[in-house]
């Protein structure tokens, strides 16, 4: 037998048996739901796309006895999140905005390794409006796929939000989170783009000017 068919066959082997061992890891993970499931919440997932999410999310946070984290993916202005917990009285310690992401799917990606390296197990995701079946499709792949169970809290939305859905539009994500779900088992991006709250500097951002959603009753500057 040549080389080259000796190399191939060795290679055929090994993408094989890497195969087996992403599928048995993420079979692990899921099989690992049901006790997630009964753990009370250890984080809470925002989904950017309307303010009244994080307008919600601050509301319900200045009720917390402990600190739960609280992680916003690509939300509103850094400065806009900022008001809105100052105002609802609302620690601002737990709180880290992730602005890497630029669709449900990267919310996702990009959410996953955090959330793992905060112990999340058990995971409340906060969305609204057309954007609930898409979001949570892909949570319980994504999430699912780790081990995390989601649970979501669907918040009344007012107006037009950003997030416009499209039956295309879920197949396409659906279908590239399946697959995610096995290639995240080996690699995982990393979002350089990671913010604490307490971190975000109010008069910085008024000297460079920025807007929030009138439905915040916000002023920007």
């Amino acid at each position: 037998m040549s080389k080259a068919k000796t190399l191939k066959r060795r290679l055929r082997h090994v993408g094989l048996g890497l195969l087996v061992a992403v599928t048995i890891a993420t079979l692990i993970a899921f099989s690992s739901l049901w006790p997630a499931s009964q753990r009370p919440t250890d984080a809470y997932l925002v989904l950017g796309g309307s303010i009244r999410r994080e307008m919600y999310m601050a509301q319900l946070a200045s009720t917390f006895s402990t600190e739960i984290p609280i992680l916003v993916s690509a939300g509103s202005a850094d400065p806009c999140i900022r008001l809105l917990f100052e105002q609802a009285t609302a620690s601002l310690n737990q709180v880290w905005l992730e602005n890497c992401a630029e669709s449900t799917f990267g919310n996702f990606v990009y959410s996953v390794p955090i959330l793992e390296r905060w112990g999340a197990r058990h995971v409340t995701l906060v969305t609204s409006g057309s954007h609930t079946f898409r979001a949570v499709t892909l949570a319980r792949i994504l999430f699912g796929a780790q081990g995390i169970w989601v649970e979501p809290l669907i918040v009344d939305e007012i107006g037009i939000p950003g997030n416009q859905e499209t039956t295309l539009k879920s197949t396409l994500d659906i279908s590239r989170s399946l697959l995610w779900a096995f290639v995240a088992q080996v690699h995982r991006p990393t979002c350089h783009r990671l913010t604490p709250l307490t971190a975000v500097n109010l008069e910085q951002w008024r000297q460079k000017g920025f807007k929030c959603e009138h439905q915040a009753g916000i002023e920007g500057s």
